[in-house]
């Protein structure tokens, strides 16, 4: 690695900005989820399955959102595209804790639809401004920037609820996430080749793709529902360019679809359940013990592990099933039911964490081998619904767990679907190389 190309990059005009930027831009939405749950259960007095509900709206209304704002800055530019986010969430977010729970729904769906585009904002911006090597040294650093962000952006929402209250946090989110729209207004970076400040062609959809999957990797475990829309973008850009340069044949073939990409899918889903389980029971164990200030502890804890086992995965010479990871997961999970403090579940969280960022690693690398180029993109959009529809399920799943039997309850509830899933997985992977095996035996015989 020549980390002086960082040093390089850095330096590149509108570059550095642009990614302060996008940290600051990408706070606000890494806090809200906390807020949100924190503001139901606390203020409006709602159990924990319903408002593992809401955020499941919020998380669908983001995963719809992303792609649609992201065409919106490819066809009317940067500075159209970004008013009606700008306006909407400064409404929604204001009003979100002035209303009852009734219109609460709507709104939370309606802030999740107009999210700020931040990601697919930045990473086009890159894909203009740099070029090569230092293309991806910017996507890296882009990536590094969101693991931060989806450490503190948490922990600031547990301090402003015990510190303040839910509703000055969420005034404050509409604030910020309005003033972040803005500032990237004025900044203005370059989102077509055609731009002030551009020095090289868009980057292309596999470029695309693959920083998407940096930024989702790298918001794991507490992020994945911001970004989960961006990989669907990403991968509906690539569709997009192989129908244009293939024709329209192409369209609506599902043959690069096996098996073992199902099982990845399935893998994916099952990911997506328990890390945003996890986070449900996290918040439930902290808000029990009157210690949700201390949230930052845990996800320092989680998160960080989740980095250090990303690259401990990455220096292996030997690639592990994503389904095998995600068991190992799913069973180190449940130990998490015996915490019964900030330090005991920060400290439980370690080995669970451990395996996030490599679950969704080798999930990647699993399709890139299975698939073959010219559908890779539209394979990774559908790796990104999956991811959406466990992330999704998994926080009223666990509300409603807690709300019946308990925090602990809902840790042994998610590890336990996670298992069951990777072991059905497992078996359904074994059933079908053993049918082959046997199809071959009798082609061999005959």
């Amino acid at each position: 690695m020549k980390f002086g190309r960082y040093g390089e990059l850095l330096r590149q005009p509108g570059v550095a900005p642009l990614l302060l930027v996008g940290m600051v831009a990408r706070l606000p939405h890494a806090a809200v989820g906390m807020l949100l749950l924190l503001h139901l259960v606390n203020e409006l007095d709602r159990d924990w399955g319903s408002a593992g509900l809401v955020v499941a709206l919020m998380t669908i209304g983001i995963a719809l959102g992303a792609p649609w704002r992201g065409r919106v800055v490819d066809m009317y530019g940067l500075r159209r595209a970004l008013v009606p986010s700008i306006i909407v969430e400064a409404v929604v977010w204001s009003i979100v804790p002035q209303v009852s729970f009734m219109w609460v729904r709507p709104l939370v769906f309606l802030g999740g639809l107009f999210s700020l585009p931040v990601f697919s904002v930045v990473r086009t911006a890159l894909g203009v401004m740099t070029t090569g090597e230092t293309r991806r040294s910017a996507f890296a650093l882009d990536a590094m920037g969101t693991e931060l962000v989806f450490i503190v952006g948490p922990a600031t929402a547990g301090i402003v609820a015990t510190s303040l209250n839910t509703t000055i946090g969420m005034i404050g989110i509409a604030v910020a996430a309005s003033l972040s729209g803005l500032v990237l207004m004025i900044l203005n970076p370059p989102t077509r080749s055609d731009q002030p400040g551009a020095v090289a062609k868009k980057a292309n959809p596999h470029e695309e793709r693959l920083a998407a999957e940096a930024s989702l990797i790298a918001s794991g475990p507490g992020g994945l529902a911001n970004v989960e829309g961006e990989l669907i973008l990403a991968g509906s850009k690539s569709t997009q360019a192989r129908i244009a340069a293939r024709g329209k044949a192409f369209r609506n073939k599902f043959g690069w679809v096996s098996a073992s990409v199902v099982a990845v899918f399935i893998a994916a889903s099952g990911a997506g359940l328990v890390l945003s389980g996890t986070e449900v029971g996290m918040l439930a164990l902290l808000d029990e013990k009157n210690s949700s200030g201390q949230l930052g502890i845990v996800f320092f804890f989680w998160c960080g592990a989740s980095l250090i086992g990303g690259l401990i995965y990455g220096s292996l010479s030997r690639r592990i099933s994503p389904i095998v990871l995600l068991l190992a997961m799913a069973v180190l999970t449940l130990p998490m039911a015996f915490a019964n403090d900030t330090w005991s579940l920060a400290l439980l969280s370690i080995p669970p964490g451990m395996l996030c960022a490599p679950v969704l690693s080798a999930a990647s690398e699993w399709l890139t081998d299975l698939v073959a180029e010219k559908r890779r993109g539209e394979a990774m959009g559908w790796y990104g619904s999956a991811l959406t529809s466990g992330t999704a399920l998994g926080s009223p799943i666990t509300g409603a767990t807690v709300d019946a039997l308990g925090f602990a309850a809902a840790f042994v509830a998610v590890g336990c679907i996670g298992a069951a899933v990777s072991v059905a997985a497992l078996v359904a992977q074994q059933v079908r190389r053993r049918r082959r095996a046997r199809v071959r035996t009798l082609v061999v015989e005959a």
